[in-house]
């Protein structure tokens, strides 16, 4: 028997990306090709009263010009299709659709125009003149939620409010009234910019059974192909969406950019077609993490035993929907953090605005919520005299309990697993009245302060709220006496994860051949069922119980002698079901994942610099399939939060994006991240995970932020409530500035 689970085999896309012989979707060619450029509305709010497109026609070399009423369904969201394509007077009769004439963010497109060079498309886009009203427009989500604020989308109802979320679980002021201890408190988190190093970029040609076909980076084909089906008002089967290498994603490519337009392009000229944007066209044309404004409560007795949790969530949804729905639902749910609570009440609200629309990005919501939570935490152990690993411990959940939502979490619960080995690794002694922080001594200059912190979480796997999860894959086995070759097929999109080179482990472990006998073959609408999407720390979970599936049924048909024996399978995970509206009372999702963090830092007083030293992160994983892949999103997950955490400062003024470069909106480099990142790798098997195992890839990001908080409390002696940990803003917490 080849055992492939557990085993670091190298990545299937290693060489060619190392090489360069991977093909992005900015790297593709076709012979004559055109190219496009894209107009971004540039203001927050107004209608578009006149596009004059007649200077930049009549350029040489311009090939097409469109504009909104070319678009035949002029309107697309992955939740709810309340954005157009192309702003501008439509063809559409009024009140069809979504307001397709109305801008309402800066990153809004106007027109699309085709050229024989790039440069030559550029000009004329700069020769488009656009008449536009300005609206009145609001930029703060608690503005926006007031009566008199402007309407975003008069045509969806007369609130800003686009998602609402309610948890009522026991008695929330009678526990109150019995608490030893309270502590309340106002947070606030920031927008952060997904920085994937690939921007936007695509090429659409017609294939040849005359589909349109969209090379672009995405994660999720099939959703692609349906959205832009949509807007051009084609059946799905004359869309073809194909991914070629992935330059990073992070949620961030879930929403659709380029794709609509480039088919746009191919359905009227049937011609290829290609076009990539610039950083600031992907900074100012994507979504963003949703910034969030959080007032609470939580209480406990003098014994250390949580007994209520208040909270008001007020996100910004930003002008179209995007994912904001699912969003703040995850959001919910983890503001209680990874412990056992009586008494819960939480109101969460996404509210439109004239900002840049905020989307997926890794944690989906639990990064904000886990903020505060994890605060509150602290501030309660700090006021009753315990250690905050301590505290964790006596609060976490256990098998059995029951979540904010009223239901115990599925599957197993091993978040104080995750507690206890990233408090042994990171200076955390068990002592008979429990955890404590080993002594340290700092021989610093005076300026000069060290500090350590701890916090956990926990994040679903899956998709939630009554979807029904499933993912589809088909093996193949070739071979005459024995297998020879085993070739899967699956649309998971790898985004950086590794992913592709887990399908064939799953593949090869359940088949018994060796990992090297195993092709998987990826990622085209056409020629594959659907995979779900490459988000929500589903697709190890989701893609390999489909290639288990498949390829059981096809170890069936070889031990029938049929050769080849091929088989396909869907995987239909266990249902759960949505919020009850005024309870929240539900099982949201599947499965759950679990990590705990501490973080050690160092903090100069005179100059309000952070570096973080050392950061352990302990995360249950199920199984690990191929651990240096699950260190190394650990480690990437690590680097990215710290880069929220401390240096990413998203600026808007009035709706503008001001931080739109690299240059000013600063993630960290080599010299930026931690001196070490220590992986904990712990494996309690999830019982319906192939071979056990759970999602990753967004669980090391979560607690990064409020460690970080903690030992810069631990060094300072000062609490701070909003982020990035800039320089700036410790200065001005400490009172030096």
């Amino acid at each position: 028997m080849n055992n492939s689970i557990g085993q670091s085999f190298p990545r299937l896309d290693a060489l060619d990306k190392v090489t360069g012989k991977a093909l992005y979707s900015g790297d593709i060619v076709r012979p004559g090709m055109l190219h496009m450029k894209t107009l971004f509305a540039g203001r927050p709010h107004a209608r578009v009263i006149r596009i004059d497109t007649s200077a930049a026609e009549a350029l040489p070399g311009v090939v097409a010009i469109y504009t909104a009423r070319d678009v035949p369904v002029n309107e697309y969201g992955l939740q709810k299709k309340d954005q157009p394509v192309l702003c501008g007077p439509s063809h559409l009769p009024a009140g069809t659709g979504v307001a397709g004439d109305v801008v309402r963010c800066e990153g809004d497109l106007v027109a699309a125009i085709v050229a024989e060079t790039e440069t030559i498309a550029a000009q004329a886009r700069d020769l488009i003149k656009v008449e536009y009203a300005d609206l009145p427009a609001v930029f703060d989500a608690a503005e926006a939620m007031k009566p008199a604020a402007p309407r975003i989308h008069p045509e969806l109802g007369d609130s800003n409010v686009c998602v609402l979320d309610r948890i009522r679980k026991g008695d929330v002021q009678a526990a109150f009234a019995r608490a030893d201890v309270i502590i309340e408190g106002e947070y606030r988190t920031p927008y952060q910019e997904h920085a994937y190093l690939q921007p936007e970029a695509g090429l659409a040609y017609l294939d040849d059974q005359g589909r349109i076909t969209v090379e672009c980076a995405g994660q999720w084909t099939h959703a692609d192909r349906d959205g832009i089906a949509h807007a051009l008002g084609l059946p799905e089967e004359q869309v073809r969406i194909i991914y070629p290498a992935i330059g990073g994603a992070f949620g961030g490519r879930e929403d659709l950019s380029v794709q609509i337009v480039l088919a746009l392009a191919v359905m009227k000229l049937k011609h290829p077609v290609k076009i990539v944007w610039s950083r600031k066209e992907s900074i100012i044309g994507h979504g963003k993490r949703h910034p969030m404004t959080i007032k609470t409560k939580w209480a406990a007795t003098r014994d250390g035993k949580l007994l209520a949790a208040e909270t008001t969530i007020i996100a910004d949804a930003g002008a179209y929907m995007y994912t904001s729905n699912k969003v703040l639902g995850n959001c919910t749910i983890t503001a209680t953090g990874p412990y056992s609570i009586p008494n819960v009440k939480e109101d969460v609200y996404g509210v439109y605005t004239n900002n840049v629309p905020t989307a997926a990005f890794r944690g989906f919501g639990a990064p904000q919520a886990l903020w505060m939570a994890e605060i509150q935490m602290d501030k309660l152990a700090e006021k009753l005299g315990l250690d905050p690993v301590e505290f964790r411990h006596r609060n976490a959940l256990r098998e059995g309990d029951t979540l904010n939502v009223g239901t115990p979490a599925p599957g197993r619960v091993s978040i104080v697993q995750c507690i206890e080995a990233a408090a042994q690794r990171g200076g955390w002694n068990k002592t008979p009245a429990g955890w404590a922080l080993s002594k340290q001594e700092n021989a610093l200059p005076g300026h000069m302060k060290r500090g350590r912190g701890f916090a956990c979480g926990f994040k679903n796997v899956g998709f939630s709220f009554g979807y029904q999860e499933n993912s589809w894959a088909r093996v193949e086995l070739h071979g005459k006496t024995a297998i020879e070759q085993v070739v899967v097929w699956h649309a998971g999109a790898e985004v950086g994860q590794g992913t592709h080179t887990v399908m064939a482990q799953f593949a090869a472990q359940t088949l018994g051949v060796p990992f090297g006998k195993v092709t998987v073959i990826t990622s085209d609408s056409a020629t594959m069922g659907n995979p779900g999407s490459a988000s929500a720390s589903r697709l190890t979970f989701m893609a390999g119980n489909a290639i288990k599936g498949a390829a059981e049924a096809a170890l069936a048909k070889w031990q029938t002698e049929e050769r080849p024996a091929v088989a396909e399978y869907t995987y239909l995970a266990p249902k759960t079901t949505p919020f009850d509206r005024e309870t929240g009372y539900s099982t949201p999702n599947l499965s759950y994942a679990y990590v705990a963090q501490a973080a050690e830092i160092e903090v100069d007083l005179e100059t309000g610099f952070i570096k973080v030293l050392r950061l352990v992160s302990a995360d249950d994983v199920g199984q690990a399939i191929n651990p240096m892949l699950v260190q190394g999103q650990i480690e990437g997950a690590v680097v990215q939060a710290e880069g929220y955490a401390l240096t990413e400062n998203f600026i808007t003024q009035n709706g503008h994006i001001l931080t739109d470069q690299l240059s000013t909106y600063l993630i960290p480099t080599v010299l930026d991240i931690p001196d070490a990142v220590e992986s904990v790798i712990i494996e309690v098997a999830e019982p319906n995970g192939p071979f056990g195992a759970r999602g990753l890839g967004e669980l090391p990001f979560l607690p990064v932020a409020p460690a970080i908080a903690a030992a810069l409390h631990d060094a300072t002696g000062v609490w701070f409530s909003e982020f990035p940990l800039t320089p700036e803003r410790v200065l001005r917490g400490l009172g030096k500035i």
